[in-house]
């Protein structure tokens, strides 16, 4: 049975994708390299042959510079599509044209899943219909925002927390019923504990539909870093199978979030999609124009180049693929409401076309200079997975950057490892030693001390060594220095001893990465503890060892209640410095003075496993003591201008709650010249 034929006409090269025009839709896409490019359209997800076969070469044989256009009369919301594109087949010259392999389209704002989808069918010989992902149509944008906005938080005033959409209340124990686990409206029933937490940010492992067969046999692509689409919600993270509703619980979701005032950040990946390598299937772009869409390979026998680490690398200096990163980041914020983006791999977009690091990467002046991205939170992985290593240098002035030298000093002294005193201070205080030279203000630093991708702060204190097994690489993937300390025992441990010491070692790295100056980012769960059982490369575990445990907040309510109250004193106490200021400026204001174990006296040697350093604020002083020696030592109290008062102690971590930690009015003044800081613990005083 030969595909009826659909009421076609020539179409218009803009917009890209898929718009409603006049009595039907406008289909447009690039590629300069097919011979011809069809359009098919579906009835059904996992149809084996389309319904109509649309030359998009309009009957005139107008090809507007390398835009294939149509526009198809009677179509609307909702109406499944995709592409055929003819052309040679020649991987040396990275040509993948396969004229049998359904295409998504590059700007499509819905799609489908087939209910048998199968990546391989993309790479085998012959069609992939039935088995393909497909584009849908979209509507027209009248959701009722109710008057919400992208909410605007300074970064000086963010918190962020780190967290997987699906992850979150996908735990059986989640309270919530099996329809809401792992979804959009699941997150929003448990936004009243992100508010008690006391952050402000919500950044989300990838929610652009990525492909959940990137994961070795028999797992699952779990954090989402292999993307189909740059523009399309995950539909995995939905309660429904209505794509264009996909839409709409992911704005309910923005909505909500705003309501409690938490802003949405989106972890994005623009360096890379789930093609892979040249063994990867043709789905997309691949099958479109690879040499526009693609970095060429720079090694004999290397089709793809490959910084990202997954098999191909997006060619960000190609117009065409920048003009569709500034497109997405646009279309998030306007049609989603997104208050900012954490760049995956960053640094990859400064490459040029041979991978030479560019001083000005078009991609990224871009995006710097976007009208409206100004007031968006751009956020830089500020590296990639071939070496290059820009933290502190990356491009522009409206960037933040994951700040890596904060983790893994401030790991390596609170694990004891000598060589680490003379840092922490800097760290402390925004890293001066890293952006002072840009007279930048102390909010372009983000602080963390994990990460979704390592171990969880639970597992930094509990294993020595990571333990990937059930990824099934052998134990390939994953981190090898991972700058933990069991604390004596490798993993569980019902040694009181070894839980105590972790217990402390976990507020240490609390206390210091929430007061530090900068802009901290927890991961989700480690307010509660939360374990991968020492995997440090949770990819494709969707499933326990991922998800969040929802007993922890009460098994582990010690540790919240810190963590709460960290974000408390840091709302009230900013130590040092005002918004704006240059980060410098602000630190000589705030008389910051190194102290060891007699004040004015640093030890920064070396062997040193201890420091002190007082600054003055506005209205107090402050002294932190951190004391990551194996034995106790005592501090003297520095002398400080306002001599009306007393030092009143903050914390000390290695004190049992409620002592612990205590809000200013409640503090225990200390009525001695020296504070005795218990091994490995940190102690915080205010002075007013």
């Amino acid at each position: 049975m030969k595909p009826s034929i659909d009421p076609a006409s020539p179409g218009h090269t803009f917009p890209l994708g898929a718009s409603i025009s006049g009595d039907g839709v406008n289909f447009s896409v690039y590629s300069k390299s097919a011979t011809a490019v069809e359009l098919l359209l579906f009835d059904r997800p996992d149809d084996a042959s389309p319904r109509s076969v649309i030359p998009m070469a309009p009957p005139r044989g107008e090809r507007v510079f390398h835009y294939w256009n149509v526009h198809v009369a009677g179509l609307g919301p909702g109406q499944i599509y995709a592409f055929r594109a003819r052309g040679p087949f020649d991987p040396g010259q990275q040509l993948w044209f396969d004229h049998e392999k359904v295409l998504l389209d590059p700007y499509g704002r819905a799609l489908v899943v087939p209910g048998d989808y199968d990546r391989k069918a993309g790479s085998r010989p012959g069609p992939n219909t039935a088995a393909a992902m497909k584009s849908v149509v979209a509507r027209q944008n009248n959701y009722d925002w109710e008057g919400d906005e992208p909410l605007g938080h300074s970064f000086t005033e963010t918190v962020i927390y780190e967290m997987h959409v699906g992850g979150f209340t996908k735990h059986p124990n989640s309270g919530l019923p099996p329809e809401l686990r792992g979804t959009y409206r699941g997150l929003i029933e448990k936004i009243p504990y992100l508010k008690s937490l006391g952050i402000t940010a919500v950044e989300l492992q990838p929610v652009f539909q990525f492909d959940p067969q990137v994961a070795p046999p028999g797992l699952t692509e779990y954090w989402g870093y292999n993307p189909v689409s740059f523009f399309v919600p995950h539909s995995g993270y939905a309660t429904t199978r209505d794509p264009l509703a996909v839409m709409d619980e992911f704005r309910d979701m923005v909505k909500a979030l705003h309501r409690a005032g938490i802003e949405v950040i989106l972890d994005v990946v623009y360096n890379h999609t789930a093609e892979g390598d040249e063994n990867g299937p043709v789905f997309c772009f691949k099958g479109l124009d690879a040499p526009a869409y693609y970095l060429p390979g720079a090694r004999p026998g290397e089709c793809f180049a490959n910084y990202s680490g997954t098999g191909n690398t997006l060619n960000a200096e190609h117009a065409v693929v920048r003009r569709m990163i500034l497109d997405s980041l646009r279309y998030w914020v306007t049609e989603f409401h997104v208050d900012g983006f954490r760049f995956d791999l960053a640094s990859i977009l400064a490459r040029d076309g041979n991978g030479t690091p560019l001083p000005n990467p078009p991609v990224l002046w871009d995006i710097e200079t976007d009208p409206v991205l100004t007031g968006t939170k751009l956020i830089a992985e500020a590296w990639d997975a071939a070496g290059l290593y820009q933290v502190g240098n990356f491009f522009g002035d409206h960037w933040r950057e994951w700040n890596g030298h904060f983790r893994d000093d401030i790991r390596a002294f609170v694990k004891g490892d000598p060589g680490h005193a003379a840092t922490v201070p800097q760290r402390f205080f925004a890293s001066p030693d890293i952006y002072g030279h840009k007279s930048r203000g102390f909010d372009y630093t983000i602080n963390f001390i994990t990460s979704h991708d390592g171990f969880t702060l639970n597992d930094v204190v509990s294993y020595n060594e990571k333990h990937n097994g059930a990824n099934g690489e052998d134990g390939r993937d994953g981190h090898n220095e991972n700058l933990s300390w069991n604390c004596g025992a490798e993993g569980p441990s019902d040694d009181p001893a070894v839980e105590a010491l972790r217990l402390r070692q976990i507020k240490n790295l609390q206390a210091v990465n929430l007061l530090s100056l900068g802009v901290p980012m927890l991961l989700m769960g480690d307010e509660v503890r939360r374990t991968q059982y020492g995997n440090n490369n949770a990819y494709c575990q969707d499933n326990e060892v991922s998800w969040f445990d929802w007993s922890l907040p009460d098994r582990h309510g010690e540790v919240l209640h810190f963590t709460r109250e960290l974000l408390h004193l840091r709302r009230l106490h900013h130590l040092v410095g005002e918004p704006g200021m240059p980060l410098e400026e602000m630190l000589e204001r705030a008389k910051i003075r190194l102290h060891g174990t007699e004040a004015d006296c640093p030890d920064l040697g070396h062997d040193s496993r201890s420091v002190a350093f007082s600054a003055s604020g506005p209205r107090y002083d402050y002294l932190v003591v951190l004391n990551a020696y194996w034995k106790p030592l005592s501090f003297e109290f520095p002398d400080t201008a306002r001599r009306d008062g007393r030092w009143r102690r903050l914390i000390d971590t290695a004190l049992p709650p409620p002592e612990d930690i205590a809000r200013p009015d409640q503090a225990r003044v200390i009525d001695a010249p020296a504070y005795r800081a218990a091994a490995r613990s940190v102690a915080v005083f205010v002075h007013y």
